[in-house]
This record gives structure tokens, C-alpha cells and sequence, in this order.
């Protein structure tokens, strides 16, 4: 059997654990979290070390990337050197490769999407994700300045992006994590900035990236935008569906009622492939999912004239 466990920074209130069967063999994927405790996640790593297949990375990233450049992250750097003898990713394999090609399993199974406008709130974390979009021909509006430093200035381009996290991003990276992403006991918070960004939801027909930032700033009548992004409990299902959005699609399947993060997924792909993480290839990660049959999870939300008209809805 093989132990695959995810050591989140984020809210222990979205802990999960499932048991899979892969040709055979029973996988056990966890999920722990720590209410933003580093320390702890440092000390359950080093206890554990050695002893399960895989760990994830989870509530935090080790880098933000944007074009070819990546920024790491320093509190990242220390829970990842806390694994000495198991591997452990972070979800960016997964990013790069599943979540890229998300869009274009929407346009070819779900909707068209050439000619729409994603509103990506953060595509440092999710740039794979916003080169997928803009791919399948969609407008891109990225709000990274907006929700990492409260700025209402929106980017328009990935280029653009480019430069700006050039600029910021070195910086940004060095400062306590917390003040960038909503860790621990923060994601449980009932904080909501609905109204801050109207104009830019809006103007958008999908709504993409982190679910953390969706919460934070998606409006009280979401009109029955498409959510595209990962890591949904019921509770954030049942939430979407009180802001009247119309679809939701997620990168990783659900498992037992809710999709995990891209960085359990990818330790999973890892402890399957027994390779080392530097090792494996974006396609590598593509054909294992296919092998264990994961496909994006679609939930129809609300039974919407806009969906109808495009054919798709229940």
C-alpha cells in the first residue's frame, strides 16, 4: 500500500482523506493542515519523512512563475528541505502541464471559448492555467496586483505580466507568506471584499485561479460566470451556488467530495511513477492521470439560460 500526504499550511478545517485502488495496489491520499503553522508542518514532515511515498506542498507554493522566470519563495524553502528522504512537489508539475491544458478541455467538451474574457485573479500561481486561456483565444484580464497588494490596476497580457512580476515579484517573495495568501485560520474567515473589483467580474465570462481569492472577491450575484479552479470543498460548492454562479470545473477530479489541491495530485502521479520529481516530464504527469482515469470535475450549479444556450445544461 502506498501513503500519499499532503502537509497544508492552510485551514486543518478542510483536512480529507480518501483510499484509491490503482491496478491493484490501495493508495491512501491525506491531507493535513495546519492553521498556518510552518513550524508544525516542518516537524509532521520530519516525523514522517521517509516513512510514506510522496508529500505534497500545500497552502503555499515553492515558487510564482511568469514566462520563462520563476521567483522563489522563501517561507516555501524550509518546508521542502524538512523532507530529506521522500519526495516532495508542490503542485507545480501539475500546473504546468494539467492545468494548461484545462482550457482547452473546456473549449473541446463544454463550451467555445474563443472570443470570452477570464478573469484570472492571481496567474503567478496559476500561469500555466492563464497560457491556456489565452491559447483558446480568450481576452485576459490578470489580477495579481490587485489581490497580492490591493492595487486596482488589472493587467491585460501575459507579457505585461511578465515585466511587472520582474519588478515586484523578487521582492514579494521575500516578505512572511502570510501577508501575500490567506493561510491557516485566515481561509475560514468569513472576509469577503464582494464589490472591491465588480467592474472586472463583470466584464468576464470566466472566473479563474486560486478558490481562496474567488471567495474573497466574487460578488453576491456571480451571473452564472464559469468558476475554473481547484481545491473545492461542499461547503465552497454550496457557496458558489448562493452567488448564482453557473458552472464550475475543477483541474483534479472529486475524490469522496471535493477535488484535493494540485500538489496532492502530483504526489500521487509521483509516488505511482516512483521516479524522482526532477525527473519526470510535463506528459510524464498527463499519463499517469489518464491511466488512473482523472478527469476535470464539471458541476452544473444553477440551471441557467446561459448555459442552455450553449447546449450544455442539465
Amino acid at each position: 500500500m502506498k501513503h500519499v500526504i499532503s502537509v497544508s499550511i492552510g485551514s486543518s478545517k478542510r483536512d480529507h482523506k480518501v483510499e484509491l485502488d490503482f491496478k491493484g495496489e490501495k493508495i491512501v491520499v491525506e491531507r493535513v493542515g495546519t492553521d498556518g503553522d510552518i513550524q508544525k508542518a516542518i516537524e509532521i514532515i520530519s516525523s514522517l519523512d521517509g516513512k510514506v511515498d510522496a508529500f505534497g506542498m500545500g497552502g503555499i507554493d515553492l515558487y510564482l512563475r511568469a514566462g520563462n522566470k520563476k521567483y522563489i519563495i522563501k517561507d516555501a524553502i524550509q518546508i521542502k528541505n524538512a523532507a530529506k528522504i521522500t519526495p516532495m512537489v508542490d503542485g507545480s508539475g501539475l500546473k504546468s502541464s494539467l492545468e494548461r491544458n484545462l482550457p482547452g478541455y473546456i473549449n473541446d467538451n463544454i463550451m467555445p471559448l474563443k472570443g470570452k474574457t477570464a478573469f484570472i485573479l492571481t496567474a503567478v500561481d496559476r500561469y500555466g492555467m492563464a497560457e491556456g486561456f489565452d491559447e483558446v483565444g480568450c481576452s485576459l484580464i490578470l489580477g495579481d496586483v490587485m489581490t497580492a497588494l490591493g492595487f486596482n490596476i488589472p493587467i491585460y497580457s501575459l507579457k505585461r505580466l511578465e515585466r511587472i512580476a520582474g519588478i515586484i515579484a523578487p521582492i514579494a517573495c521575500k516578505l512572511p507568506f502570510e501577508m501575500l495568501y490567506p493561510t491557516g485560520k485566515a481561509q475560514n474567515k468569513e472576509e469577503n471584499f464582494a464589490g472591491k473589483y465588480d467592474k472586472y467580474f463583470e466584464a468576464s465570462d470566466i472566473i479563474a485561479g486560486d478558490f481562496h481569492y474567488i471567495r474573497r472577491y466574487l460578488p453576491n450575484d456571480a451571473k452564472a460566470k464559469l468558476i475554473v479552479t481547484n481545491t473545492v470543498t461542499k461547503e465552497d460548492v454550496a457557496w458558489l451556488r448562493e452567488r448564482n454562479a453557473g458552472m464550475l470545473v475543477t483541474s483534479t477530479p472529486n475524490l469522496s467530495g471535493r477535488s484535493f489541491g494540485t500538489n496532492v495530485i502530483e504526489a500521487l502521479a509521483v509516488a505511482i511513477l516512483k521516479k524522482n520529481p526532477d525527473d519526470i516530464k510535463d506528459q510524464d504527469y498527463l499519463n499517469v492521470l489518464e491511466d488512473i482515469e482523472f478527469k476535470p470535475h464539471v458541476v452544473y450549479l444553477n440551471d441557467t439560460m446561459a448555459f442552455k444556450a450553449q447546449g450544455v445544461g442539465k
